[in-house]
């Protein structure tokens, strides 16, 4: 997909953002969801999605990147807290040449931690359970 292919609603963001596809919510406001990655690549994975429309990050409004990455700075403070990692990786993709796999905008949060290889984008499904647990120790710290 190029940077400028229209915005196809049928993707699956779009359809967790109507409630029609379940997730393992941790937040949400009236700009912002943010979720557990379904197939993540480290324990405590989240993705911070703009509630507007767009396919990538060069279809958002100003507006819109304020509250974006307002929420991303929060869920990554949160994280620290509530799992403790030795580092966090914030990262976003562009296209899909850039590693872009959903083409709604979001931002990963990725918790590091030494000696724990970061898995594949993408591959692996996780547990649903453990990712709502996860999504609530993160959410209580958000809560605070």
């Amino acid at each position: 997909m190029s940077l400028h292919d229209p915005y196809n609603d049928q993707n699956i963001f779009a359809k967790i953002l109507r409630g029609e596809m379940p997730c393992a919510k941790v937040y949400e406001d009236g700009g912002t969801l943010v979720i557990m990655d379904a197939f993540p690549q480290s324990r405590g994975h989240c993705l911070i999605i703009p509630r507007n429309a767009s396919t990538n990050l060069l279809g958002v409004s100003p507006k819109d990147i304020g509250r974006l990455f307002g929420t991303v700075q929060r869920v990554t403070v949160a994280v620290e807290k509530a799992l403790k990692p030795d580092g966090i990786v914030v990262t976003q993709f562009n296209g899909a040449p850039a590693g872009q796999t959903v083409f709604h905008t979001h931002v990963h949060v990725i918790p590091r931690y030494a000696d724990v290889a970061l898995g594949a984008h993408a591959s692996e499904m996780a547990d649903m359970n453990e990712l709502t647990e996860l999504a609530t120790l993160i959410r209580n710290e958000l809560e605070k």
